[in-house]
């Protein structure tokens, strides 16, 4: 997929520029567990996947910056002596972001010229958006000789969506895109940005994404509510986040804040400890653990801290009879966008057309359905 993206990317690019580039690739990524947890410095379990963004760039022999989305057939030009966040910038501000995010640390970057093109599916919750920064990070790094480490990187891209795009994000997304590992998830700790590899052995089953077709914007406000009743909490409890607390800690609070917010903070508590049972459940190779563990972190993101939707619930609802089905869950910030689903590979196709049809009846809408492959995390191609 990867190569008919580069060819894609690299004629868009020969047809505008009249130098050779250099490309990266920079992928998207899913969730195994543990969503919501990286902003209160807990634990996650992402992987980069096999499908993600083309990026081609050269330094620009003019005084301006030009850039090219083919997928949107949109262009941009800009310098890079005057950058500021864009009202309604979409995928620019990302880019214009990082820009800024590596001028702030001293970094000099003269004008340059990209093409990109992504096959990850928009509003999808496979983080279109990290992937897209990135690419630009890694590609700016490699052109002008900026000597950043990828860990850098990672901060640098972040910084970008938290200023010029508004969505305090964590480092799950980017830390996944970056440093994903062929046929591994990553254990990470969102505190201390460190991860083991665990080798994804599933045996006859196999990951299978359901895309809602429900579009969400993380940064409207939703996102942001929460990441701030999760502060909240955690200052009341006099910690540092929510990954120090416990369930008896909370209860000892829950008199000086809202149900709701009582019920925000519980599902976060409970999340971590979910995602400490399923790297365990994954050394032992305990599948139908693991399918349970992605049932009850739905269960959690639907009732307690309320970021699914009527759509998202009745995909996970409905895989629930289904004894070739051992878990499923939201995926991503909420609001839309996809399940996740662990299935018996010889009953895909048959479920596959089966979920269709009784989406479209229940929605009057399509549903879409993805085949992901756990992959390497952004470079050079």
């Amino acid at each position: 997929m990867a190569k008919k993206l580069k060819k894609k990317v690299l004629n868009s690019f020969e047809n505008r520029f009249d130098t050779a580039p250099l490309i990266v690739f920079s992928p998207g990524r899913i969730n195994l567990i543990g969503e919501h947890t990286d902003y209160n410095e807990g634990f996650t379990f992402p992987a980069a996947i096999n499908k993600g963004i083309v990026v081609a760039l050269s330094k620009s022999n003019t005084e301006k910056s030009q850039i090219y989305a083919v997928d949107k057939k949109e262009a941009y030009e800009f310098t890079v002596q005057d950058i500021a966040p864009l009202e309604n910038g979409g995928w620019r501000n990302y880019i214009l972001g990082v820009v800024s995010e590596l001028q702030k640390l001293g970094k000099k970057i003269g004008n340059f010229n990209a093409v990109f093109a992504g096959n990850i599916p928009s509003g999808a919750g496979m983080s279109s958006s990290a992937a897209l920064e990135n690419g630009f990070v890694l590609g700016l790094n490699e052109l002008f000789g900026l000597q950043l480490s990828k860990k850098e990187m990672i901060f640098i891209a972040q910084k970008a969506e938290h200023n010029f795009v508004g969505v305090k994000c964590g480092i799950m997304d980017q830390f996944a895109s970056m440093f994903g590992i062929k046929n591994s998830a990553l254990f990470l700790d969102c505190r201390t940005v460190q991860a083991d590899p665990y080798h994804i052995d599933l045996y006859e089953y196999k990951l299978m994404l359901i895309n809602s077709n429900v579009k969400h914007d993380l940064s409207e406000s939703a996102y942001n509510d929460r990441r701030a009743v999760c502060e909240k909490v955690s200052d009341i409890l006099n910690v540092n986040a929510l990954r120090d607390a416990s369930k008896k800690d909370l209860d000892c609070i829950r008199q000086q804040i809202s149900e709701e917010e009582y019920q925000k903070a519980l599902y976060v508590i409970n999340e971590n400890l979910r995602v400490q049972q399923f790297s365990e459940s994954i050394k032992k190779g305990d599948l139908v653990d693991l399918g349970d563990l992605l049932y009850q972190s739905h269960k959690g993101l639907s009732e307690h801290y309320k970021v699914s939707c009527s759509e998202l619930d009745f995909l996970v609802n409905n895989t629930k009879e289904n004894p070739n089905i051992l878990g499923a869950r939201m995926m991503g910030g909420g609001f839309g966008g996809c399940t996740i689903n662990l299935i018996l590979k010889s009953e895909y196709k048959a479920f596959k057309k089966e979920i269709t049809k009784k989406f479209k009846e229940r929605f009057k809408k399509e549903c879409s359905i993805y085949s992901v492959k756990l992959a390497d995390g952004t470079q050079l191609i």
